[in-house]
């Protein structure tokens, strides 16, 4: 269990990039949902001791991440949004470099575990290949097998997806899928479909606060039945906004397709909506107004 308990920071110039934040994440895939600077990396830096919290705490079961940073990174897999590599080296070499830097000493232990980590991300046969010419989604499946190195109990991974093709996007969520089962693991993203697909338990942030947290099929069914939808002309949106609680748009054919939360129908011209993930999460960033993206 991972728990967060009145998590703060501000940086230097006043601004605050986490205000209060507590969440309890068990093991499996643990959704955190918000827009481009809600502070998701900010707080997946401080999980991962590259940040000191102003206030507040970390635990993950009997290990305060913020004293004892070292008990942390010993039992954790990162994944940041943006990594880098040695240059001109191959899957293969670099996995055995850092197993040796993760105190893996006996040789033919650490090529059992390369071995295993290339063929769970299917690297195996581009286990000679250098890093520095694969395609984005081969980079983000080194990643995880780089992450996975000394059976971690706390893997976290932000913004894995962004920049794949849907193919790419598709393998990486089914290898997320095999590894989050046994271990906590942090999904923090700003796609949708990224939680939706793969987490059982997800929260929103905005603003650096939790907006929203709960189990993503409940909080849809929660919108059932409050949801209304209509087409309409460009020039008439700023007027229907005015009008309306007003929680996604989306340009169709020349014509704009809205989205209405209200708890009856708000006219003759709107029908029901199906909810989905994508409509909670633009609901809550709505009511509390916070922008889509940042």
């Amino acid at each position: 269990m991972l728990t967060i308990e009145h998590l703060s920071k501000t940086f230097p110039g006043g601004v605050t990039a986490l205000d209060d934040v507590s969440l309890r994440i068990p093991k499996g895939m643990f959704g955190l949902l918000g827009p481009n600077g809600a502070g998701k990396s900010t707080l997946m830096r401080i999980i991962a001791t590259l940040l000191v919290p102003d206030s507040g705490s970390v635990r993950l079961d009997d290990i305060d991440v913020v004293k004892d940073k070292d008990a942390l990174r010993a039992r954790l897999g990162y994944l940041p949004q943006d990594f880098g590599t040695y240059p001109r080296v191959t899957p293969e070499e670099l996995l055995e470099h850092l197993a040796v830097l993760k105190g893996i000493a006996d040789r033919d232990a650490r090529r059992e575990l390369v071995d295993a980590l290339l063929a769970a991300t299917n690297l195996t046969g581009l286990r000679k290949r250098r890093i520095d010419t694969f395609s984005g989604g081969m980079k983000q499946r080194f990643g995880i097998a780089q992450a996975l190195i000394g059976n971690p109990a706390l893997i976290i991974v932000d913004e894995p997806t962004a920049g794949l093709d849907p193919t790419e996007r598709r393998r990486f969520h089914n290898l997320l899928s095999r590894i989050g089962e046994g271990v906590v693991v942090i999904l923090s993203t700003h796609i949708v479909e990224d939680v939706t697909d793969l987490c059982p338990r997800m929260a929103i942030l905005g603003d650096g606060k939790i907006l929203l947290e709960g189990e993503p099929q409940v909080l849809v069914d929660e919108l059932d039945g409050r949801l209304w939808e209509r087409v309409i002309d460009e020039r008439e949106l700023t007027e229907v906004q005015d009008q309306f609680n007003v929680v996604s748009t989306q340009l169709r054919a020349g014509r704009t397709l809205i989205r209405v939360l209200a708890e009856r129908s708000p006219g003759a011209a709107f029908g029901l909506a199906e909810p989905s993930l994508e409509d909670v999460y633009f609901a809550t960033l709505s009511r509390h107004g916070v922008e889509p993206a940042g």
